[in-house]
């Protein structure tokens, strides 16, 4: 008997073999202080991603400094200035 897997694909992941680095942004003020991942591309773009929610991509920016912004203007902030290089 042949089986045929039916289960929807997941939307393509925008950085999934192409990103350039990681870093831990989070909301201290909440508690337990909220979690979101910054991932930068190869073509220079930033992704937001909350891993609360399935890992769903919050927002893209054009640039680092537009996804720095983003996240300062929620009141966010970097975890010890560590960067995952990939």
């Amino acid at each position: 008997m042949q089986i045929t897997n039916t289960t929807p694909f997941p939307a393509p992941d925008p950085v999934k073999n192409n990103w350039n680095f990681l870093e831990v942004w989070i909301d201290a003020m909440q508690s337990p202080p909220y979690v979101l991942l910054l991932l930068g591309d190869e073509a220079g773009m930033c992704h937001v991603f909350d891993p609360a929610v399935n890992y769903g991509l919050v927002t893209s920016c054009k640039s680092y400094e537009e996804a720095k912004l983003w996240l300062l203007e929620d009141e966010y902030e970097l975890l010890e200035e560590q960067r995952l290089e990939r």
